[in-house]
């Protein structure tokens, strides 16, 4: 529990109304009681929803999606307490789901559930946003998440970039449809990335969308799991992804492990091979405190160019105290897939 508080706190920024909230809710659980985590979490959350939703009906859905945002990060922390709890665990999902259709139905332009056939006996669920006011099939960016996370809370962190530019916007996860999550039944196989290709089977038969300008972004930006899904697939016209860096990072690992004589075995500790697949241009987003060192970052994106031409490098740094500001690194990412959908990227005052 004290990890879970830790990890919503280094989102928060410190100082803030939010942080001081976090702290407050923390005061009131009691350590005797044992129901005491869940109970306060789920009744923050559940307050921080119905605010929302009045805001929203207000016309400040700006502050709606906030607060939703924030009500996403309670019900997640709800859920670090009960471990398999079924009851709890739907009781958590019902919430966060519930945040993103309360978003999803109060938005200028109403968005929709859908359904994308994958697995036998397992589709996909994703959240569709059309592009505000469109008369004509319109440019989308596909949000991926990575496998495990769910997509409510990429929902409401990207639409608004999305809309700002004239943007559609799909969602979708791996948990498929309802409130009883099946991801356990595909964990370990080895097809995952198929469930990438199915997703752009169903927007490229959309008749809203423009199939010629379709981008792919993960919700955590540099995704070596959207960097093989999209390899060799020549449809999208933009990636955020990894560009196979995590790739390379873990044969480096290995090789260190490796004899002499086995290492020579491996392909190059350096070979941008998923980098060379990939047939469109390339934004890798990397956080300045994340897995990859920034130098070294640098260091293999200059190897890829040699083999793909159009990749893009962006750290995003922070100060040492604060959190990363999602937001604007968001700004950075969706004014990048702008240009690159529609070459007219939005501009600031």
């Amino acid at each position: 529990m004290s990890d879970a508080l830790v990890r919503l706190l280094q989102t928060t920024p410190p100082g803030g109304v939010e942080f001081a909230q976090c702290l407050a809710i923390a005061r009131r659980i009691d350590s005797k009681d044992e129901n005491s985590w869940y109970r306060e979490w789920m009744g923050s959350a559940e307050d921080l929803r119905a605010e929302a939703s009045a805001l929203a009906q207000s016309g400040a859905l700006e502050g709606g999606r906030s607060k939703w945002l924030r009500a996403i990060d309670y019900y997640e922390a709800a859920a670090s307490g009960f471990g398999s709890c079924a009851e709890r665990h739907q009781a958590v999902v019902a919430g966060i789901r519930g945040c993103a259709l309360d978003f999803l139905g109060a938005g200028l332009s109403p968005g929709e559930v859908v359904t994308i056939p994958w697995l036998d006996d397992y589709p996909l669920e994703a959240y569709f946003l059309p592009a505000p006011h469109a008369s004509e099939p319109a440019p989308i960016v596909i949000c991926i998440c990575e496998p495990g996370h769910r997509k409510e809370k990429s929902l409401l962190a990207l639409a608004g970039h999305a809309a700002e530019r004239g943007l559609s916007l799909l969602v979708a996860d791996l948990h498929g449809p309802g409130l009883s999550s099946r991801f356990d039944e595909i964990v370990g196989r080895r097809d995952l990335e198929s469930a990438i290709g199915s997703v752009m089977d169903y927007v490229c038969a959309r008749d809203d969308v423009d199939d010629t300008r379709i981008a792919v972004v993960a919700d955590d930006w540099s995704s070596s799991y959207v960097a093989r899904g999209i390899a060799l697939d020549s449809r999208y016209a933009a990636a955020v992804c990894d560009a196979g860096l995590w790739d390379i990072h873990e044969r480096v690992c290995l090789s260190r492990r490796l004899t002499p004589d086995e290492r020579a075995c491996l392909p190059g500790a350096s070979d941008c091979r998923v980098a060379r697949q990939i047939m469109c241009p390339l934004l890798v987003a990397l956080p300045g405190r994340g897995w990859l060192r920034a130098d070294i970052a640098t260091r293999l994106v200059a190897q890829m160019k040699r083999d793909h031409l159009d990749v893009t490098l962006k750290i995003f740094e922070t100060d040492r105290d604060g959190p990363l500001d999602v937001g604007q690194c968001n700004d950075f990412i969706f004014d990048w897939l702008a240009t690159r959908l529609s070459g007219q990227p939005r501009m600031r005052n």
